[in-house]
């Protein structure tokens, strides 16, 4: 009876990830605290799930990837990447950003290349940002550090007294499976759209809003006689009026005191509003804001603006910026942007004060698509010895001169000695949700296999698949983790799968570890869809995209990476040894 009410919780709990509305950490730890609460965890268990080493050192490489982020590894030559025929750029793009996310961050790796690709001009970026975000997947498969996911298998490994992932392990099966999709997605980024800077709908990706304040003599005249039909490079779309939208506007419509009146058209051209006398830009003067920097920014994944409003925040004391136009995929939104929730990937034009790059919390909250970048470089010397010292600690724990956790932490030892990384930098990108919702998946598992649940579900895949032998079962696992990384996130899936797995491994009396990298692989196999995976959320508005263009590249590239993974694997790790 335990066991199916907790598979009967954790569906309940599969349903609100999917709804969306509340955060993961809050549904992971609360689905934690309630089976302590019954009693189907103990204390000391739920305590230990914090304390796993693999998870103290995926919170290691996290703290040291804040300074490996500011070297300046690829912008020295990503020009050259692009130059060319579009296939020979992406095939480059695409070999350089896998190499590099085997050991970065894939998020630092997409945000280096997200401005560079969106500014240049060789080829368009919507043909090569959504092969940026897949390729940073592909390369993180390859290592033990490539990603957290594979961190955090690793720590489910430790948890139930296996062996844990060596540092290369994974890339017998990862890098022809990267090599496999990379060249498959060579191929089908012909099928994307093409969405560049110089088509319209690109110069109309954001909206603007301008309010008519009490006073001004455009009240009680017509938009003809006011001269705002025909401005350089903008439009008027729209009116709001007491909550009542009018559109489309006539030329002979009377204004109003509190008129929203809201423009699109090309941002260089915004400063014609400036000629209006009485119109503000979200609560701003319209020549004091637009006679600001404008800067595109998109909103990264541990932001604290996510879910919230601009009016539930005080946008401008916290970054000397005003919001001018939100882009959401290639969707425009209108009305009033300051009761717009935001979302992780939404891209937001920033008309920016003099004290906007001084600004602590930028990085965090935002990844910069063109300008400068949102924290210092650093400089040649101090790129060589932190790349150089990074690669010591890799080369070290491969080896098994030193393990990773303590070369780890005497590598954020030197970066605090040396001032290249501070404890408020540390504050202020501590990754306390990454760590909430892990360690609860870890007390979540431990309860799905302690309780039998996971045993139940490994049954229900054997006698479904039964006639299919553990070939069945290995594939069924497969898809399992899949379907769950496309609607739950990478973390989340791998945290429900790996019982499971590990429960029909044992069932088969087979070596558990094909079961255990099988889900490692299909957790990062995030294709199909852009919300689930943050580097997909960071290319999303700035290539225009919609989510059908991440079905229609996505499933060859899906389709590759599955066939590849459940061929090769079982060959070199085999079922019974």
């Amino acid at each position: 009876m335990t066991a199916t009410w907790v598979l009967l919780s954790l569906a309940a709990l599969v349903a609100l990830l999917v709804h969306g509305r509340l955060s993961p950490a809050v549904l992971f730890c609360g689905w934690a605290g309630l089976y302590h609460l019954f009693g189907l965890i103990s204390e000391r268990d739920l305590l230990a799930s914090y304390a796993n080493p693999g998870l103290a050192v995926l919170l290691l490489l996290l703290l040291v990837s804040l300074v490996l982020e500011r070297a300046p590894l690829i912008e020295r030559f990503s020009d050259t990447l692009l130059k060319g025929g579009e296939r020979l750029a992406t095939l480059r793009l695409c070999l350089v950003t896998a190499t590099c996310s085997a050991f970065l961050n894939n998020t630092a790796v997409v945000s280096t290349l997200l401005g560079t690709i969106s500014r240049q001009r060789h080829h368009p970026a919507s043909r090569l940002l959504l092969p940026l975000s897949y390729a940073a997947v592909l390369g993180g498969i390859t290592t033990l550090v490539g990603t957290s996911t594979n961190l955090v298998v690793n720590s489910f490994a430790e948890r139930a007294g296996l062996p844990t992932i060596s540092m290369f392990q994974m890339s017998a099966v990862g890098i022809p499976v990267a090599l496999a999709c990379i060249v498959c997605l060579t191929l089908v980024s012909r099928w994307l759209p093409v969405r560049n800077g110089d088509d319209a709908a690109a110069r109309q990706a954001y909206f603007v809003e301008a309010r008519l304040t009490a006073g001004s003599p455009l009240i009680g005249r017509s938009i003809e006689a006011n001269k705002l039909r025909n401005l350089d490079g903008l439009f008027l779309v729209e009116i709001l009026r007491e909550a009542r939208l009018i559109s489309p506007v006539s030329p002979e419509e009377i204004l109003h005191a509190d008129d929203v009146l809201i423009f699109t058209g090309e941002v260089e051209k915004m400063q014609v509003i400036e000629r209006f006398p009485g119109l503000q830009v979200f609560g701003t003067r319209a020549d004091d804001l637009l006679r600001s920097n404008l800067v595109e920014v998109v909103i990264a994944s541990d932001s604290e603006l996510a879910n919230r409003t601009l009016r539930d925040v005080d946008f401008r004391t916290m970054f000397d910026a005003g919001v001018v136009g939100i882009r959401r995929g290639d969707k425009r939104l209108t009305g009033q942007l300051g009761r717009i929730p935001l979302r992780v990937g939404d891209a937001l034009l920033l008309a920016v004060g003099a004290d906007f790059a001084q600004h602590r919390n930028l990085a965090r909250n935002f990844h910069r698509v063109g300008g400068a970048p949102l924290h210092p470089k650093l400089s040649p010397p101090q790129t060589r010895w932190v790349v150089g010292g990074f690669a010591a600690v890799i080369i070290a724990a491969a080896a098994d001169w030193l393990p990773l956790f303590a070369g780890l932490l005497l590598l954020l030892g030197a970066f605090l000695a040396s001032g290249l990384l501070s404890m408020a930098e540390i504050r202020r990108r501590f990754p306390f949700e990454l760590i909430l919702v892990i360690g609860a998946a870890l007390a979540i598992a431990h309860v799905l296999e302690s309780s039998g649940g996971a045993a139940i579900i490994s049954r229900f895949v054997a006698d479904s698949v039964g006639h299919l032998g553990i070939w069945g079962a290995f594939v069924g696992i497969y898809l399992m983790t899949v379907i769950l990384t496309e609607v739950v996130t990478n973390n989340a899936a791998a945290a429900l799968a790996f019982p499971i797995a590990l429960s029909t491994a044992r069932a088969f009396d087979a070596d558990p570890t094909p079961f255990v990298m099988l889900v490692a692989y299909g957790a990062s196999a995030g294709f199909l869809i852009p919300f689930g995976y943050q580097t997909h959320l960071m290319v999303y508005s700035p290539g225009r995209y919609r989510v059908m263009d991440f079905v229609r590249a996505g499933t060859p590239v899906a389709l590759v990476y599955g066939a590849v993974v459940l061929w090769l694997l079982p060959r070199v790790f085999p079922f019974y040894p």
